[in-house]
């Protein structure tokens, strides 16, 4: 591991995998389980090269180059502030070689990034439209939950433009939008294919949804067994337990 500064109102995180590390900021946007699921959800290759947008603090990227053997991942992330912290988190981790940090816009694909470049694509999208709640006042959490810099069909789009036939696109959000995303998604030939409901209780309804759309695939959903994330007590079920254990080994 590698010495990096850490500044004010920063602190390093134990990702407990590989003691591999992140840096967060102890006022500001965190990564939650979303981020954690949607990097166990995704099944990649082995020497597969991806690219996760909306990167925020990095958590994908790095989740991801620690749990499989990836050729190369990259993040891509809007805001400066959180694309340099992301980078010296890489850079405190070692792993420089595999995880590539990108200050960019995800509407400027076509423009940064050669068509059909990756074999999938992740993606945490900002949830909420302009319509739905409050706007956070700190602009830097505000754009991590609101669609003020992109939208949901600008990161379709991309991901259609950045990912190669038969490539996959994973992707969480909330429930109360999947009629819009599946129409998104395969309005830009990109078919979803697997599906699955995030609840935080057995008898409450679905918080998340996790979803898996191939490029060009044919029209066939698999709908998964949802996933609860709580026991009535509070403590995590066995299955999110297991998805955090394996972020141990």
């Amino acid at each position: 591991m590698e010495n990096v500064q850490i500044k004010e109102n920063e602190r390093i995180d134990d990702l407990q995998i590989k003691d591999y590390r992140i840096i967060q900021k102890t006022d500001g946007f965190c990564f939650g389980i979303d981020a954690v699921l949607l990097s166990d959800y995704a099944r990649v290759k082995k020497k597969s090269k991806g690219i996760d947008l909306c990167s925020g603090t990095g958590i994908i990227p790095i989740l991801m180059e620690g749990k499989y053997p990836l050729a190369y991942v990259e993040g891509l992330e809007y805001q400066e502030e959180f694309a340099k912290m992301a980078e010296r988190s890489v850079k405190m981790n070692g792993q420089e070689e595999k995880v590539h940090i990108v200050q960019g816009d995800v509407r400027n694909i076509k423009t940064d990034y050669e068509r059909e470049s990756f074999d999938w694509v992740t993606c945490n999208p900002p949830y909420m439209t302009g319509e739905h709640g409050l706007t956070n006042p700190d602009y830097a959490k505000a754009i991590a939950r609101h669609e003020i810099t992109c939208s949901l069909e600008d990161v379709v789009k991309a991901a259609k433009w950045l990912l190669k036939t038969g490539g996959h696109f994973y992707m969480v959000h909330r429930p109360f939008r999947l009629a819009e995303i599946i129409y998104t998604l395969k309005q830009h030939k990109l078919e979803p294919k697997r599906m699955r409901f995030v609840h935080p209780y057995v008898d409450k309804e679905p918080n998340m949804v996790l979803i898996d759309a191939a490029k060009g695939g044919k029209q066939r959903i698999t709908v998964e067994p949802p996933l609860i994330v709580y026991n009535k007590d509070g403590s995590y079920t066995d299955e999110i337990y297991q998805i955090y254990g394996e972020m141990k080994n």
